[in-house]
């Protein structure tokens, strides 16, 4: 089914990527996850960068706070494909810091960028990037989204009673 990595720059990142941790697993995509620090890890994160895709890994999730490099400084070494999610940490300034550097990519390295916080849909946008070659993935993905259609209905339904 294939495999998506989850990384983050600390340990304080855990509580937003979880969510694109458990996303995946619901799919069915194993997940290997760690930390990997752009700045305290440098040569990790080279290593990481240079090898993801000799390992098995098919797309990498990388979330980050405050300046965010890690996203970019992945994008820049993998020829995978990048999804980042920017982190409001307590360093950060009102997250936007992490937004910017994370979206502002110069031409040549592009990382996908979600929103504040928005693991989930960087675990869904994984998934769908697999999806597009892998039929099985991709038929629990539809499945996902009428679900997701499933429940306004219902919640519309539910106000006019």
């Amino acid at each position: 089914m294939g495999k998506v990595a989850v990384i983050m720059g600390s340990t304080s990142d855990m509580p937003v990527m979880k969510d694109a941790i458990e996303i995946l697993e619901s799919f069915g995509i194993e997940v290997e996850t760690d930390i990997v620090s752009a700045h305290r890890t440098p040569e990790k994160l080279f290593d990481f960068s240079k090898n993801a895709h000799k390992n098995g890994i098919q797309a990498i999730i990388a979330g980050a706070g405050g300046a965010a490099h890690l996203p970019g400084m992945v994008a820049s070494m993998s020829p995978l494909p990048v999804i980042g999610v920017p982190v409001k940490s307590r360093n950060s300034i009102d997250g936007w810091d992490s937004v910017l550097s994370i979206l502002q990519m110069p031409g040549g390295v592009p990382v996908a960028t979600v929103a504040l916080d928005g693991a989930k849909n960087a675990g869904i946008l994984a998934a769908q990037i697999l999806g597009a070659s892998d039929k099985n993935l991709l038929e629990k993905i539809v499945e996902y989204k009428e679900g997701l259609k499933d429940k306004v209905i219902e919640r519309a339904k539910s106000l006019k009673r």
